[in-house]
């Protein structure tokens, strides 16, 4: 594990606390791990090698992927359709 030497205080609604304090019991880790995670997730503090890992895992995917023109007109609604 990472060597932890850095503190900070945030400040968070009672509301908000209670609702991260439970999400984080229910995952079974304590706050601050809670938002350290949201924080490297959030603001991409993954390493150089972490970051090349994952590029080379996506690389081996194999998912069907259309053509781009299909993919375009299927995220492109037809203003036609849309209007009555």
């Amino acid at each position: 594990m990472e060597q932890l030497s850095k503190k900070t205080t945030i400040l968070f609604s009672p509301e908000l606390h209670r609702r991260l304090t439970e999400y984080a019991a229910r995952r079974g880790v304590s706050l601050g791990e809670l938002v350290r995670e949201a924080c490297e997730t959030t603001y991409g503090v993954a390493g150089t090698d972490e970051r090349v890992a994952a590029v080379r895992d996506l690389g081996r995917l194999r998912l069907p992927v259309g053509r781009p023109a299909d993919m375009k007109r299927e995220s492109q609604p037809d203003p036609a359709r849309l209007l009555p």
